[in-house]
């Protein structure tokens, strides 16, 4: 498409300038699923429809890819056909620039004809645009990274629980090598000593770089646009972070299961520049109890009863993560029936105060019989109850 006729990303998805993600998002989902290839199979209008639609939600769902187009003035018409600098000095703040950019090398002489034309006419010209903010942006950050705070990075660490530490909770003492700054250089990387000339741009603070048809320059991401650079630390290599171990408690909350993440706030590695410390999160592995098996919050016991606890009905103790309690076996309990007590499971982490609930399998232990009378007293019963219980069991 011609230079001169930009795109409108905030018409095409028919949301205001000011709209909120909430707002942007929910138009994009609208128009795509009216516009969706499937939905219009053979239509090209709607194919070239939902492209517009795709390119302009990719840059206004984006804040920083949206601040920089409401910025610089993307999306107007005004931009001559001789070149972008012109443009991009109307669109821009005082100075003219992009983000200290030279545009000035910009061959805009492709776009829209010769090789690659047709591609351009279906991708739009806000295609070259995407590619061109991926490269402003990411130099743009390594830039700021470089001078700016960061937050240093997580730390993951695995641990293995017993059971009742797990339940209860318990306290670790934990000894971990983690990143520090720097003592010699104090965070920044770099040595005493004169300024050398930056090695990535041999001094000249810029940096070059084709994007297809695009060519522009920009400040060296290694100098920050100085031309000049410190001697790196020794210590640190330049980081600016060397490892130390450190030894510190931790608590483990009650209710932790295997894989359960427990975070524990500005324990992870040093932050560069002032930058806040990251996290240290523990990952959990729980050793099986020989009695009880836990599922969620829940926990599941098996309990044997006698078979005439079982059919008369009877008050038989269990076992629970708090001692024993006492339930009652209803008459005619057949062997896998589960019972239920409330309250009784473990503590929940997602709702402290709660827990779950215990479960019971009652299992029937038919006894062995050794005496004549006692084989004749189960003859007798099979006598009163001479029900089939393999009735059920016929092939039709």
């Amino acid at each position: 498409m011609p230079v001169g006729t930009q795109k409108d990303y905030y018409a095409i998805l028919g949301v205001d300038r000011n709209a909120k993600p909430e707002a942007i998002r929910k138009a994009y989902r609208h128009l795509a699923r009216k516009h969706h290839p499937d939905l219009n199979p053979g239509d090209k209008k709607a194919e070239e429809r939902f492209k517009e639609i795709s390119e302009a939600y990719e840059i206004l769902s984006d804040e920083k890819k949206r601040k920089i187009y409401d910025q610089y003035g993307f999306y107007a018409d005004n931009i001559p056909q001789d070149g972008f600098r012109a443009g991009a000095q109307a669109g821009a703040g005082p100075g003219g620039g992009f983000g200290g950019f030279d545009f000035s090398g910009f061959d805009f002489s492709n776009f829209g004809t010769g090789e690659g034309a047709e591609e351009e006419s279906r991708g739009g010209f806000g295609g070259a645009f995407r590619d061109l903010f991926s490269q402003i942006f990411s130099r743009e950050q390594r830039a700021h990274e470089r001078e700016g705070p960061q937050r240093g990075s997580d730390l993951e660490h695995h641990v293995r629980l017993g059971f009742w530490d797990a339940i209860r909770g318990t306290q670790l003492r934990l000894t971990m090598a983690r990143n520090e700054e720097c003592t010699v250089c104090h965070g920044t990387g770099t040595a005493s000593g004169p300024a050398v000339a930056c090695k990535t741009c041999g001094g000249t603070g810029k940096l070059s770089q084709q994007v297809g048809a695009m060519r522009f320059s920009g400040p060296c991401p290694d100098c920050g646009g100085s031309g000049k650079q410190r001697p790196r630390c020794a210590t640190c290599g330049g980081s600016g972070l060397i490892r130390k171990p450190e030894t510190f408690e931790v608590r483990i909350p009650a209710g932790v299961d295997t894989g359960s993440r427990v975070r524990v706030a500005g324990k992870g590695n040093a932050g560069l520049n002032g930058g806040p410390r990251g996290d240290l999160y523990i990952i959990t592995e729980v050793a099986p109890h020989p009695l009880f098996e836990r599922k969620g919050d829940n926990i599941y016991v098996k309990v044997p009863v006698t078979v005439t606890e079982a059919a008369l009905g009877a008050k038989v103790e269990v076992p629970t993560l708090d001692g024993t309690s006492v339930i009652r076996i209803p008459p005619g309990t057949q062997s896998g029936q589960t019972l239920r007590l409330r309250g009784k499971g473990a503590p929940s982490l997602r709702e402290p105060g709660l827990r779950g609930d215990e479960f019971i399998e009652v299992q029937v232990v038919v006894p062995r019989v050794a005496d004549e009378r006692t084989k004749e007293i189960l003859r007798e019963l099979a006598r009163l109850n001479p029900e089939n219980p393999r009735a059920n069991l016929k092939i039709e």
